[in-house]
């Protein structure tokens, strides 16, 4: 590789690094998403200026049709359907992995040839991955979508099916390094990866989407790194072990802030009809006293009140109710209310989705806070608004062993006064 394009990869992966550090806060994260798509668009002239590349007329035609479905899905998408979009990008980027491994593979082994360990092992695994990622996220977003139900839907002899899958996906992966026609065997390999993906995301509810996009986005990221190897390609190996490593430990974060495990967010199919009746059954049977309000009594308490903390949810996300509840923070403001936003890290269809929504709506980033940092003023608020949310201020995850949500840290709403 010339030292130019050496350089100018370095640089990209530069760009990566000090990006996603400011994505770390909302208020620089804009300058993050900036300085991060500089350093894609570096590594891209880097690459279209490598000697001896062919077919550049096919490169072209691609970057052209690439750049104007981002642009037009950065324009049109509605800021509510981003998680749908994110899903769909995420998956792109493991599907070309996958094919890059295929045709990377296809190519060593033409005419019997076996590949080099380290280039044959990346090309399966970047291919494994890759249909695996590509397969889950187009799935998921038909669950965002509406395409495909949220509800858990699974199989008999689901766990059966799955094991007999991957047992199948490591049988083709060894026939294919060891064998002829090595190609047919790496080919049904993918395919088995990519029905795979549809068992795994199949059985998982709507709720735990935002898990599952965080999965499957660090799947992406190590397809990447993994191609990044099979082609050389210094930059892709940056890049994607960033996108995995730091998918990795959003996924970890994120199964945190509900206290379950990932094989519990992947197997145990959360929220089916089965744990929604028996929820259902037992708040019927534990009635608890509350009082109704009408809207005019509503409105004389929140305006005679000095400190409000909004609770903002999945329902909110889905009315795409995030104006209305700015103009009623502002309202309250003038009147000289102090008014807050709380989030839990798993409020929205995915991570960030709520900073996102309150942030186009124009609330101020200084009055949007996490749990960590709200839960402690619960307590001297004279009133918790949650609009939209309920497992994430349900105190039954502090009392009730018997809850699937029992354990996860919850906003403590109910303390206010």
């Amino acid at each position: 590789m010339p030292t130019l394009n050496a350089l100018a990869y370095l640089v990209s992966a530069v760009l990566f690094i000090v990006g996603l550090k400011f994505l770390a806060s909302p208020a620089t994260a804009r300058r993050g998403n900036m300085l991060a798509s500089l350093g894609m668009g570096v590594a891209i002239v880097a690459t279209l200026l490598m000697p001896g590349l062919a077919n550049l007329p096919l490169i072209m035609a691609a970057l052209v049709v690439g750049s104007a479905a981002g642009i037009w899905g950065a324009r049109a998408v509605q800021m509510t359907d981003m998680p749908q979009m994110v899903a769909l990008l995420n998956g792109l980027g493991g599907g070309a992995a996958a094919l890059v491994s295929l045709l990377e593979f296809a190519a060593a082994t033409s005419g019997g040839a076996a590949p080099g360990m380290t280039a044959g092992l990346s090309a399966v695994f970047g291919a494994v991955i890759g249909a695996l990622s590509f397969v889950g996220s187009l799935v998921a977003f038909g669950k965002l979508q509406g395409l495909v139900t949220e509800k858990p839907v699974r199989l008999p002899l689901q766990a059966a099916l799955q094991l007999m899958l991957v047992v199948g996906i490591a049988i083709a992966a060894y026939l294919a390094l060891s064998r002829a026609p090595a190609t047919s065997w790496f080919a049904l390999m993918t395919g088995g990866a990519a029905l795979l993906a549809v068992l795994m995301v199949m059985p998982i509810g709507g709720a735990d989407m935002p898990v599952v996009i965080s999965l499957l986005n660090s799947f992406t990221g190590l397809a990447a790194a993994a191609t990044g190897f099979v082609l050389g390609n210094h930059a892709l190996i940056i890049s994607g072990t960033l996108v995995g490593a730091s998918g990795t430990l959003l996924t970890q974060l994120m199964c945190k802030a509900m206290n379950r495990s990932l094989t519990n967010v992947l197997f145990a199919g959360f929220g089916g009809d089965a744990t929604a009746a028996a929820g259902g059954a037992n708040a019927a049977a534990q009635a608890k006293p509350h009082r109704e309000v009408s809207v005019d009594d509503t409105a004389m308490l929140l305006a005679n009140v000095q400190s409000l903390v909004i609770v903002p949810g999945y329902g909110m996300a889905v009315a795409q109710a995030q104006h209305a509840v700015r103009e009623l923070g502002e309202l309250l403001a003038k009147r000289g209310v102090e008014v807050k936003y709380a989030i839990h890290p798993v409020a929205g269809r995915m991570p960030g989705h709520m900073n996102v929504l309150l942030a186009e709506a124009g609330v101020p980033y200084d009055l949007i806070a996490d749990l960590d940092e709200i839960n402690a003023e619960f307590d001297t608020a004279d009133v918790a608004l949650v609009i939209g949310a309920n497992d994430v201020v349900n105190p039954v995850a502090r009392t009730d062993k018997s809850s699937p949500i029992y354990g996860m840290p919850i906003l403590n709403a109910d303390k206010a006064k």
